[in-house]
């Protein structure tokens, strides 16, 4: 007997332009790896498709062809077969299915992922390359689920260009907000009105000029259903504040826009089973805890003392992350408060040389590693007392996400996916995960690191705290449903509606 449509298995196709572990630049890579994971462990088959990078290691992850000398821009746009292409796969157990675009002048000759005057060139063929992949593979996903900027002309694609081919009829658009500010190759704050992007005309032809293409815009414009990384986002970016000059267009489809959070990876970032850091504990195992603050000291040549509070941060040095806050506020903290600061990040040189002349002032409290690493972050968790995240917007946030499970309480602002992950500590009702704060201001960080630094004295209320927070599930699960309901929910009220409307 056959299943009623609504119990069939879902077929979801993720596009984006990373994907952990094959290529990671940032949180999106992360997302695009455990999102899909975890759906397939609710019984859906989620396939990845993105670039095939130069940097990929072809024999930890072997592929073979699935589509060959594939043509999906006219010859007369293209008279030098510079982008012909292939569709390769590569399957997992653990990864599951993902294909891989190959062009090498568009991907495999470029030394990084983003970063190059024609990035939208690149991202229209990815996205066109992926709607031709749907059309022409025998596997038909139910959802194309476009992830940021990059992919947002999908959407668009599919309900302009392709609106009138039937091998394509039926497949749902979601497209998911990982940032609102990345719109394009180009600033939004800083794009004319007579340059701007509205999103109506056709996407212009290879080779043509791009550099005003608003991916974002599209992506909002053409899709079934819009989704962002938190339900706090959600209902920040509908306002003019938060709304990065898109508020107008997401006020009129806000019916079609829903915050689901992003969840962490519950068993790659395990205090018990992590190999990265020191010892190994978990919430009803603490005492081992102790040894990973030694070796984060050690690691960052502070004075080793057990007993001292340490201050993380891990994040990228960047304005967004609230660093215009700490910057006047470092000194103070640190000369009246006996405390060790320890941060790695990279980005922005102002910053790197604030946070190196930090260090030097205060050698044996504050140690820097001023770029990316993989492992310092978990070290940091495991080792420091409680995490900085005074984000001016944050999406979703993994810091504090991560922080919690290693059992390293965030002191936060209360934004994006802040607000909806970590809950004000209140001592007298036994309630709390982490510190908040509202407004955007020095003050009122310094006043939030102080009560949490006088939280600390109480060891008991701290453990209490820890034990708490660690308890929290955060884990890529309840998220999973949420997609796959959404999915469903679309396809139920699968007729298209005009953009805009």
């Amino acid at each position: 007997m056959k299943l009623p449509l609504a119990e069939k298995p879902l077929k979801v196709l993720f596009v984006g332009a990373e994907a952990s572990p094959f290529v990671k630049v940032g949180g999106l890579g992360e997302v695009l790896r455990a999102l899909p994971k975890a759906m397939r462990e609710l019984g859906c088959d989620a396939r990845m498709f993105m670039p095939k990078y130069g940097s990929m290691d072809a024999e930890k992850f072997p592929m073979k062809l699935e589509m060959g000398r594939l043509r999906v821009v006219p010859k007369e746009e293209d008279p030098h077969d510079l982008l012909i292409l292939n569709i390769l796969v590569h399957t997992d157990s653990d990864k599951g299915v993902t294909y891989f675009l190959e062009n090498m002048e568009c991907f495999e000759k470029r030394a990084n992922v983003y970063g190059y005057a024609d990035d939208t060139m690149r991202w229209v063929l990815l996205s066109r390359s992926a709607i031709e992949f749907a059309k022409r593979s025998k596997w038909k996903p139910d959802f194309i689920i476009a992830n940021d900027w990059e992919t947002g002309f999908i959407p668009n694609l599919l309900r302009t260009e392709y609106a009138e081919d039937k091998t394509l009829a039926g497949i749902g658009a979601v497209f998911c907000i990982h940032n609102l500010r990345n719109q394009g190759t180009f600033d939004a704050a800083f794009v004319s009105e007579v340059d701007a992007d509205f999103g109506r005309k056709p996407i212009p032809p290879f080779f043509a000029d791009m550099k005003y293409l608003n991916g974002m815009r599209r992506g909002i414009l053409y899709a079934d259903q819009i989704v962002t990384v938190s339900p706090t986002y959600a209902q920040e970016i509908v306002s003019k504040e938060y709304g990065e000059g898109l508020d107008g267009i997401l006020q009129e489809r806000r019916g079609d826009l829903v915050g689901i959070l992003n969840g962490i990876d519950a068993e790659r970032f395990d205090p018990a089973t992590d190999t990265v850091i020191a010892a190994r504990y978990s919430v009803h195992h603490l005492n081992a805890r102790q040894k990973n603050k030694t070796a984060l000291q050690r690691q960052f040549g502070l004075k080793e003392d057990e007993h001292i509070m340490i201050l993380g941060m891990n994040c990228r040095l960047d304005e967004q992350k609230g660093l215009s806050l700490i910057e006047p506020i470092m000194k103070h903290l640190l000369d009246n408060l006996l405390f060790q600061f320890v941060l790695v990040g990279d980005g922005s040189s102002k910053y790197k040389k604030f946070f190196k002349e930090l260090s030097g002032a205060y050698p044996s409290r504050v140690g820097v590693h001023l770029e990316y690493d993989e492992k310092l972050p978990r070290m940091i968790y495991a080792g420091a007392d409680a995490v900085l995240v005074p984000s001016r917007f944050e999406p979703a946030g993994l810091v504090q996400l991560e922080a919690i499970r290693y059992g390293c309480i965030p002191i936060v602002r209360k934004t994006g996916g802040l607000a909806d992950t970590v809950e004000d500590f209140d001592p007298h009702g036994g309630k709390g995960t982490g510190f908040v704060f509202e407004p955007f201001d020095p003050q009122a960080l310094l006043i939030t690191v102080v009560r949490a630094y006088e939280s600390y004295r109480n060891k008991r209320e701290w453990m209490r705290l820890v034990e708490r927070a660690m308890s929290q599930d955060f884990s890529w699960k309840n998220s999973a449903r949420k997609y796959m309901a959404l999915c469903r929910k679309s396809k139920r009220n699968a007729a298209p509606k005009p953009p805009g409307s």
